[in-house]
């Protein structure tokens, strides 16, 4: 790790810290707070997705269901219209409407066949913008003046890499240029994060093999076609084996740096109160990880 104890923390002159771990547990918090602290340089993995890896597939989808409209396919004919994501820190709609749900078109469904091109697609745009961050590690400084650096990654980021090999190629370039941290939920994060979602499906990225198994599970359980599945439903469905499926590939992720809970993340509010946090998951991580050495 690219800091061995809590004092080294504190007394780097560059603090270079990413977060990890399912959505909803406070990585936007944080790196929100840091930003508008003024001292910290903000690098957002989902929105580096949506703006440099994926923004002409979004457009080009965009463009597509304009082309269905008798006015806007005249106008797009004559490039009299211009049609562009307006993806945020803050809105990250474009790319989840992009990555679409499977099931019943009426229902706002996709193919699956197709829902699996997207997921692929998304796999190698998040594969891409990690690779990205040591870069813009040295970016914000040089052409910025930031010295210190927060990553807010995408809660999906576990899928992408194999913790389990040390020679994991994104999992190197992540951890020799910053400080993995692991927001770990418990029992109960889980359950809200799935109230949270049955209120308002949202998109997800699944792991290929994941995601056919529960597709073949899913079509059992119903016995229904493909086009007549609701893609809502199939969602809430795969929510909370996903959040399960995902809590060993985090675990053996913070094997490569440190761990925060939820609870603790919840009583940070000051630039202050983020460097106790880590210095103190620093401190106490030769205690919960004896047999790791730095």
């Amino acid at each position: 790790m690219i800091y061995r104890s809590g004092k080294d923390f504190r007394d780097a002159t560059q603090k270079r810290v990413l977060l990890f771990g399912m959505s909803g547990l406070g990585k936007t918090y944080l790196s929100n707070m840091l930003r508008e602290a003024g001292d910290w340089f903000h690098y957002s993995v989902d929105y580096r997705i949506g703006t440099r890896y994926m923004n002409e597939f979004i457009a080009d989808n965009f463009k597509r269901e304009a082309m269905k409209v008798p006015l806007l396919r005249e106008l797009l004919m004559t490039d009299s219209v211009y049609i562009a994501s307006n993806i945020t820190f803050d809105n990250l709609a474009p790319l989840s409407t992009y990555l679409g749900k499977p099931g019943d078109s009426a229902r706002g469904g996709i193919a699956f066949e197709e829902y699996c091109r997207r997921q692929s697609q998304h796999a190698q745009a998040e594969i891409a913008a990690m690779l990205d961050t040591p870069r813009f590690v040295e970016r914000a400084e040089s052409i910025y003046g930031y010295h210190n650096f927060i990553c807010d990654t995408s809660g999906s980021i576990c899928e992408v890499v194999d913790a389990e090999n040390p020679s994991d190629p994104v999992m190197q370039a992540l951890a020799s240029s910053q400080l993995l941290v692991w927001i770990k939920g418990s029992d109960a994060h889980k359950a809200e994060l799935a109230r949270r979602f049955d209120r308002a499906p949202k998109p997800m990225y699944y792991r290929p093999d994941f995601l056919t198994a529960l597709w073949a599970e899913y079509l059992t359980r119903e016995a229904k076609p493909a086009d007549q599945v609701d893609p809502d439903a199939f969602l809430r469905f795969g929510y909370a084996r996903l959040l399960d499926h995902r809590q060993p590939r985090y675990a053996a992720m913070a094997r490569w740096g440190v761990t925060v809970t939820a609870e603790e993340v919840a009583q940070v509010a000051t630039p202050a109160d983020f460097d106790d946090l880590i210095a103190s998951a620093l401190d106490r991580r030769p205690l919960e990880n004896p047999t790791t050495t730095a």
